[in-house]
């Protein structure tokens, strides 16, 4: 059977639009992950990303900003992982440092679904238990990194059984060259690919160029 158009396949209805650590204590002013930040803003990532979550309230597709945070006292942190000591030390707590980029919102609406332990709001969060309850069966994902985070959300995504369509210029990693790689190579595999401009057409948005 043919894959479905991208109009189709990013329909209202069956959509949601993941927003992966898009918040200040990684992609923002705060980050502990300074050349991650630079990364995602000069590639264009975070104003693609700002763009799509305006399309996608325009056409009443869910926004969900999936943030990165630790509990008070670091309770339940992750240890098991070199990563983690590095989110640890930069403080990503519920304060400043957890709040979505300036850019991205959050507006009237928006979802906001913190994490406290593991690499993907699919098993750290109730996500996928919400998507389901409201028929979301496509979820267009951007964010951070392509170096670990966005892989782990695409795997996860795609083995309970949604139709994953990645963005490919609202998406970054480090060091430059790699994202491009992993996508080409991995995740190309998993999830359909999509630009920017291509999903905010879909979505007949007026943010479309």
């Amino acid at each position: 059977m043919p894959a479905p158009d991208l109009a189709t396949l990013v329909a209202t209805g069956h959509t949601a639009l993941i927003l992966q650590e898009v918040q200040q204590g990684v992609m923002g002013d705060e980050s502990a992950l300074p050349a991650l930040a630079d990364a995602a803003r000069r590639s264009g990532a975070t104003a693609n990303i700002a763009r799509l979550a305006a399309a996608a309230r325009t056409a009443s597709i869910p926004v969900l900003h999936c943030t990165a945070e630790t509990l008070a006292g670091g309770f339940g942190a992750n240890h098991n992982a070199r990563l983690f000591g590095g989110v640890r030390r930069g403080g990503t707590t519920p304060t400043s440092a957890s709040a979505p980029v300036p850019e991205v919102g959050p507006a009237p609406g928006d979802l906001i679904m913190p994490r406290y332990h593991g690499l993907s709001p699919l098993t750290g969060t109730q996500l996928d238990s919400v998507l389901r309850n409201e028929g979301i069966t496509t979820v267009v994902v951007v964010g951070v990194s392509l170096n670990v985070a966005i892989p782990n959300l695409v795997f996860d995504a795609v083995n309970r059984a949604y139709q994953v369509v990645l963005v490919t210029d609202a998406v970054a990693g480090v060091p430059d060259g790699y994202g491009p790689q992993i996508i080409e190579n991995t995740l190309s595999l998993v999830s359909t690919l999509a630009t920017t401009d291509g999903v905010i057409a879909a979505w007949g948005s007026p943010h479309a160029p």
